[in-house]
């Protein structure tokens, strides 16, 4: 699996890694049970910090998607209800795209990237202190 990041894009790099694993989950690249490189092996193929790394396999085991074995690696956790996860990735892409549609109107994709990274940050963070 080869993950491509862009440092110029503005979007933080653990996310970039983060959104990529989600991808290539969903997509069947990778499936349950597959083994992630290590954390030190992925921040030099990557050129990044290892800190980096650690923090985006942090929130994909928090997330549920990443089951970490102390000396034994990452593991790619992934939802056995395939076909479930999907249908609801679906409705909720049709709903982002709605929102996004209505927000074009007055603001630019970069001000709505701001908007849904500011709010995602907010709700992450207010969940997890409940």
């Amino acid at each position: 699996m080869v993950f491509r990041l862009n440092p110029a894009s503005g979007h933080p790099l653990y996310l970039q890694l983060m959104e990529q694993v989600r991808h290539a989950v969903e997509t069947g690249v990778l499936q349950d049970g597959d083994l992630m490189p290590s954390i030190r092996t992925l921040a030099e193929e990557l050129v990044i910090s290892h800190n980096t790394v650690a923090k985006a396999y942090m929130e994909l085991q928090h997330e549920g998607l990443l089951e970490l074995r102390h000396g034994s690696g990452a593991y790619i956790s992934a939802p056995r209800s395939g076909k479930a996860r999907a249908a609801r990735l679906l409705k909720a892409q049709t709903r982002v795209r709605g929102v996004v549609e209505e927000l074009l109107d007055d603001f630019s994709p970069d001000e709505i990237r701001r908007l849904f990274e500011a709010q995602l940050i907010h709700s992450t963070v207010t969940a997890r202190k409940q």
